[in-house]
């Protein structure tokens, strides 16, 4: 039987307050970063065939900017942080305070790489945080890669080695709101949480999901 199909509303609340906890901390460390104003929140989270995760991508998501990590410890998988490339570029140039970062499939800047990296390593790092005190689990990310390509590319890459093992993958929407005010929305992107096969298990065992029949 599928997770989602023994997965309650109750522990994507969870999954969901975990999430939130991790944006506060990270909206408090880009706040020093940026020397801003930031608030985040996760306005969604849910668990996700392999097959649909396409559609949950947005139009303007085709060509993305993604940061990924690899998780180790007690539960093992990938992370990625995908950003539409023209939200990716003005990020960026908040980062650094400079209108000339980049980032496009055919010019993308070291320094804009740079500074979405640390950020992206922000994010991840605050959300593994929080979902490791929620669970009781160990979960280490690794340094963070970088990519610009087709979102189902970039996707595609991540499930070739876990489709024959898995189907599903845990996506937490994200928004980075500038001053609190959403009408002054900075950008929205996305986190997709591929566990490997077992740690998706772990997670949700850990929250009173019950085990496979």
């Amino acid at each position: 039987m599928s997770m989602s199909r023994r997965i309650a509303p109750f522990h994507l609340d969870v999954l969901k307050e975990a999430g939130n906890i991790g944006a506060g901390h990270a909206a408090t460390a880009l706040s020093s970063l940026l020397a801003k104003d930031i608030d985040m929140k996760v306005p969604q989270v849910k668990l996700e065939p392999f097959h649909m995760l396409g559609d949950t991508l947005r139009e303007d998501m085709e060509t993305v900017a993604a940061i990924y990590f690899r998780i180790d410890g007690e539960v093992t998988g990938s992370m990625f942080f995908m950003l539409p490339v023209k939200e990716a570029s003005s990020f960026a140039q908040k980062l650094t305070g400079d209108s000339s970062q980049k980032i496009t499939v055919s010019n993308t800047t070291e320094l804009a790489v740079s500074a979405l990296s640390e950020a992206g390593n922000i994010l991840a790092g605050s959300y593994l945080t929080a979902l490791a005190d929620f669970t009781r689990l160990n979960l280490i990310p690794s340094p963070p890669g970088f990519a610009v390509d087709m979102a189902s590319a970039i996707l595609s890459y991540a499930l070739v080695p876990l489709s024959a093992a898995a189907d599903e993958a845990l996506i937490i929407e994200t928004e980075i709101i500038e001053n609190g005010r959403e009408s002054n929305r900075a950008l929205n992107g996305f986190f997709f949480f591929l566990p490997d096969p077992g740690s998706l298990g772990k997670i949700l065992q850990s929250l009173g999901v019950p085990e496979d029949e």
